[in-house]
C-alpha cells in the first residue's frame, strides 16, 4: 500500500454510470454488483485517498431518452435525477455495511434521505475521511451527470475525474464494432476533441479542459481497479492537457 507522500492523488471524483450498478442486468439494481464496488471504493479510502462519488440511473431513467419517447425534457431530467439518488442510497447502505463512514448529498433538497448539497460541508466529509456521494446532478434539467461529475470535482478540490466505464479505456473507434480498434493509454484534451472520441459530453469534457482537470477511463469489471486508478496506476486511459 502506497504511504501518503506517494499518492499521485489525494482527493478524488469516480463518476459511475447507472449501467454500473445494474450488473449483467439491463435493468435495476444488482447487490452482487454494488458489493463488488463499495469493496473496492473501500480499498481506495484505506489507501488513503480521499473519495467522492457522482452517480448516474441510466439503469432507472435516463431523462434524454425518455424525452425521446415524449416526457417533457425537463421532467424526465428530474425523474433521471431522482433515479441518482437511489443508487446513491444503495452505495451509501453496502459502504457503511462495510463500516466505511458514508454520506450523501443531494442537489434536490429531500432531507429525509440526504444532506443538502453545501460545498464547504462535502470538503469537510472528505477532510475527516468520510465518502461523499454526491447525488441528483447539478440540480439542473439539460445537464448530463458527467457535467455534475466535473463540477463537483472542482468544487471539491479533486485533482482527477475517474470515469468509470465497461471498456478499458478511450479507443479511436469503439471496440465492440471495430474488433481492430487501437486504445489510447494517453491522450490531450485538443486530440480528443480533434479525433471525436466522445470521452464525456462536449460540457463536461471542456469544463476539464479549461480547468486542467485530468480524467482517467477505465474498466470498472476489473476488480480492483478502482483502487488502481486512483493510485495512479497505468491502466485505462489518461486524458490531460
Amino acid at each position: 500500500m502506497p504511504h501518503d507522500d506517494q499518492l499521485k492523488w489525494k482527493r478524488v471524483l469516480l463518476k459511475l454510470s447507472g449501467q454500473t450498478f445494474s450488473g449483467p442486468e439491463a435493468f435495476g439494481i444488482d447487490p452482487n454488483t454494488i458489493q463488488t464496488i463499495a469493496e473496492d471504493v473501500k480499498q481506495t479510502r484505506e489507501a488513503g485517498i480521499e473519495v467522492a462519488i457522482v452517480v448516474g440511473a441510466g439503469n432507472i431513467l435516463r431523462g434524454e431518452a425518455a424525452s425521446g419517447r415524449g416526457m417533457d425534457r425537463a421532467t424526465a431530467d428530474y425523474a433521471g435525477m431522482l433515479g441518482t439518488v437511489i443508487n446513491s442510497l444503495a452505495l451509501q447502505d453496502m459502504l457503511e455495511k462495510m463500516g466505511v463512514d458514508t454520506r450523501v448529498q443531494s442537489a434536490i433538497a429531500m432531507q429525509q434521505v440526504a444532506e443538502p448539497f453545501i460545498r464547504r460541508r462535502a470538503l469537510r466529509h472528505l477532510e475527516k475521511g468520510r465518502v461523499v456521494i454526491l447525488a441528483a446532478g447539478t440540480g439542473n434539467p439539460y445537464f448530463t451527470t458527467d457535467t455534475a461529475a466535473v463540477l463537483r470535482a472542482l468544487e471539491v478540490r479533486a485533482e482527477v475525474v475517474l470515469k468509470a466505464t465497461n471498456v478499458d479505456g478511450v479507443y479511436d473507434a469503439d471496440p465492440r464494432k471495430v474488433p481492430d480498434a487501437v486504445r489510447f493509454d494517453e491522450v490531450s484534451y485538443i486530440d480528443a476533441i480533434n479525433r471525436n472520441l466522445r470521452v464525456m459530453d462536449l460540457t463536461a469534457f471542456t469544463l476539464c479542459m479549461e480547468h486542467k482537470l485530468p480524467i482517467v477511463v477505465f474498466n470498472v469489471g476489473k476488480r480492483g481497479n478502482i483502487k488502481r486508478a486512483a493510485c495512479g496506476e497505468s491502466i485505462g486511459t489518461l486524458v490531460r492537457g
